[in-house]
């Protein structure tokens, strides 16, 4: 049986019905119902949750049940396809929909010389070439939860803008590296190379230059350091040569830690003229960075919007109500109330859910009747980034979580033993960290802390 084929068919059909083309979640649920494959190993395929894929196969399934006058289900697509011998007619059903001209969403008339889609020529080409990929750092996903607006955000910003540095910026936990992923599901067939890359170990830039140039050039010799410096580094002919997506992971492990954010490790200011090169020079390519705080170059060159963006992941929503199903959490209407508390982190809710289940038999209001908010297994991860804290960070950060509401800063806080001036780089450096939230009222400008973090300080930070 011809998936392309399969695949061919119905595009046309929701295209004629809905006026948008298959999208990659639709394309990989029909790929894999004829295959055989189950909702839950599709939704591991495109990092999505099941729960999301069996929904938009019901709505599919509907669809082409409509339009092709048959039942039809996932349990059944592949029978129906064989015993209707649908090939043999597929030139006549399309000629169905179409017609003499159709009219779709009452705004899109498609005569019949134009009634093809734009997405499948009258006289298709060959199939275009697969994009060279290495996602060899790429951490495993098993859930993605639903991002549309973040991720049409994105493709955007690199589809259309042609942006060259992106930055995806989230506390731990928050769903970086899984919407990268999805990310790259979308958009990878727009690109000739895509490679993944994580810094947690802190290579020097050579190194990864080394790495870069090498998958490249397809695995050929790498031109000596001597020679790429000529040409600045990581030369720029390979990516206006070739439209390649870099995804660099883990970029805070470059940072020193007990300083300001975004102050380098000593041997590493290079990377800084490297994001500004990306960012300013001319080519066709992008690089997303993936960090728990921003580069400081990263301000500066965001005036150029075209050249420089950054995303700040927040947490879920609704979506986060799948965490507390799958976990089998009691007392519905307490969700909003734990998605709120933990700011919809998708890891720190999979946790405290966890403990719940494990500890209260999911019962929410026995874990929510304690004095003090219950962290278990989140200080580690909170410890994570507080041990990257300077002095003045930490001073500032334990006033915030003393107060009962959110505060201004104009004048310095008595309490501090720091100028005014330290305490507004601490509170500058902290909004790059995302450790303390801006919230604004009318002309004011308020700071706070979000409240497990405010646990974990007044715990912890003395």
């Amino acid at each position: 049986m011809d998936i392309a084929e399969v695949l061919t068919l119905a595009d046309e059909l929701i295209f004629a019905k809905t006026g948008k083309h298959l999208d990659y979640v639709q394309e990989a649920i029909l790929r894999g119902t004829l295959q055989d494959t189950t909702y839950t190993q599709i939704a591991q395929e495109v990092y999505s949750s099941p729960s999301h894929v069996r929904n938009v196969g019901s709505q599919l399934w509907k669809i082409l049940s409509k339009e092709l006058g048959k039942n039809i289900t996932k349990a059944n697509f592949r029978t129906v396809l064989e015993n209707s011998k649908i090939y043999n007619y597929q030139s006549a059903i399309v000629e169905n929909i179409i017609g003499e001209s159709i009219t779709v969403n009452n705004k899109l008339n498609i005569c019949r010389e134009k009634g093809r889609s734009p997405k499948t020529p009258q006289n298709p080409q060959p199939t275009a070439k697969q994009p060279r990929i290495d996602l060899g750092d790429a951490p495993e996903i098993s859930t993605f939860f639903d991002r549309t607006s973040e991720l049409t955000t994105l493709k955007q910003w690199i589809l259309e803008n042609r942006t060259r540095l992106i930055s995806i910026l989230g506390l731990s936990g928050s769903g970086k590296s899984a919407i990268a992923l999805q990310l790259i599901q979308h958009i990878q067939y727009e690109f000739d190379c895509i490679i993944w890359r994580s810094l947690r170990d802190a290579p020097p830039l050579q190194t990864l230059e080394t790495d870069l140039i090498q998958f490249c050039r397809g695995g050929a010799p790498v031109p000596a350091p001597e020679e790429r410096a000529t040409t600045g580094g990581l030369p720029l002919q390979y990516l206006r040569s070739h439209r390649c997506l870099i995804v660099l992971d883990d970029v805070q492990t470059i940072f020193s830690s007990q300083q300001l954010a975004g102050n380098y490790q000593p041997g590493y200011e290079n990377y800084g003229t490297f994001f500004k090169q990306i960012a300013e020079s001319c080519h066709n390519s992008c690089i997303v960075l993936i960090s728990w705080e921003k580069p400081r170059e990263i301000a500066a060159l965001e005036s150029h919007q075209k050249n420089c963006q950054t995303l700040q992941l927040n947490g879920l929503g609704e979506p986060a109500r799948e965490i507390f199903i799958e976990k089998g959490l009691l007392e519905s209407e307490n969700w909003s109330k734990l998605i709120d508390i933990y700011r919809g982190n998708p890891l720190w809710l999979n946790t405290v859910a966890a403990a719940i289940q494990d500890l209260f038999s999911g019962n929410i209001s026995e874990f929510l009747s304690y004095d003090s908010l219950v962290l278990g297994d989140l200080e580690y991860l909170l410890h994570q980034h507080f041990q990257r804290l300077s002095d003045s960070e930490k001073q500032v950060m334990s006033w915030l979580a003393n107060q009962n509401k959110a505060v201004e800063i104009s004048k310095k806080p008595a309490i501090l033993e720091l100028s005014a001036s330290e305490v507004l780089k601490a509170v500058e450096s902290l909004r790059r960290r995302l450790l303390i939230e801006k919230v604004q009222k009318g002309d004011r400008t308020l700071f706070t802390v979000q409240p497990a973090i405010a646990e974990y300080i007044k715990t912890n930070i003395k």
